[in-house]
């Protein structure tokens, strides 16, 4: 276990949890016609893509715990590189149908982790 991978998934952790409560009580029509809620979502993203990237390099026996762990930086790397090309839909059926499981595994692996 690598001494940052704690820290790291925490990051991830909380920018779930930050998405699940911008978006709570939210529509695909608040989240289509809100600017601000849209960068604040795929800002959020991006920190989980940016973190769980670095756990992937640095940790892989844990990265292999985290399911769909390529796609996940993918998406990260689409909306910091592919800003122009978003797909709002997209970024929102990821909202309603990812972030619960993520949180759930990363939840998971969070207290099996050594304190740092």
């Amino acid at each position: 276990m690598q001494p940052k991978t704690p820290a790291l998934l925490w990051d991830a952790s909380r920018a779930a949890t930050r998405i699940k409560e911008f978006c709570a009580d939210r529509t695909w029509s608040d989240y289509a016609s809100d600017p601000m809620l849209r960068a604040a979502v795929e800002r959020q993203f991006e920190i989980i893509g940016e973190a769980l990237g670095r756990v992937r390099k640095i940790d892989p026996d844990v990265a292999s715990e985290i399911p769909y762990l390529p796609q996940i930086i993918s998406f990260r790397n689409l909306l910091i590189h592919g800003y122009a090309v978003v797909n709002d839909s997209q970024v929102w059926a990821n909202v309603t149908t990812d972030v619960d499981p993520l949180i759930e595994v990363l939840q998971r692996l969070l207290p099996e982790l050594p304190e740092v």
